[in-house]
């Protein structure tokens, strides 16, 4: 668990990275060791952005490649204007959006003999889950599980996220599960 002071400074640079991407075009930049140690370790998060409760962009990394707080700089300012789902945040909606660092637990793997013995270890409200095979990789946070509560729903609208139809299933199928962290600003 991260202490008020950490979970405050990843808030904080979520949202200067998306007014420094208005004011400049690109991700705040960010000098990891001027933050509390555990903010300057690797680490992976999600950042979501969030106007009056509906989504307004979301970017993450699955792996810990970089500082955590650079991580979570470059994902706010990714969800703010590289979100392919939405327009770039423009500075009118500044004010009204609501942020969202969610940070992972290393994913683990799964082990499974078919979809049936899979849903049977999901843990709804808990998990985030990341299905891969091939070149195909997609994932659902925790948060997720609030809007499809149900493991075979959950699953099933991953897949389609993942580029398969609902009821596809094969053996090459390969599934992580991870749990975050949840800081929120509102």
């Amino acid at each position: 668990m991260f202490n008020d002071q950490e979970r405050e400074a990843l808030l904080e640079v979520a949202s200067a990275s998306v007014r420094h991407g208005l004011d400049g075009g690109q991700r705040l930049p960010v000098e990891p060791e001027e933050y509390p140690e555990r903010l300057a370790r690797p680490g992976a998060c999600f950042v979501t952005l969030t106007i009056s409760g509906g989504l307004r962009g979301c970017i993450g990394s699955l792996e810990a490649r970089l500082p955590l707080i650079q991580d979570c700089a470059d994902n706010a300012f990714a969800a703010a204007f590289r979100d392919f789902r939405f327009p770039p945040v423009a500075a009118q909606e500044l004010d009204l959006l609501e942020y969202q660092v969610s940070v992972l637990s290393v994913p683990a793997p799964l082990h499974f003999v078919s979809e049936d013995d899979l849903l049977s270890q999901l843990r709804p409200g808990t998990d985030g889950l990341v299905l891969e095979q091939g070149s195909r990789r997609a994932t659902f946070l925790p948060s997720v599980w609030e809007t499809l509560p149900e493991p075979h729903q959950f699953l099933g609208h991953l897949k389609q996220k993942a580029g398969f139809a609902p009821d596809y299933w094969s053996d090459a199928i390969k599934a992580y599960r991870y749990t975050v962290e949840s800081i929120r600003r509102m």
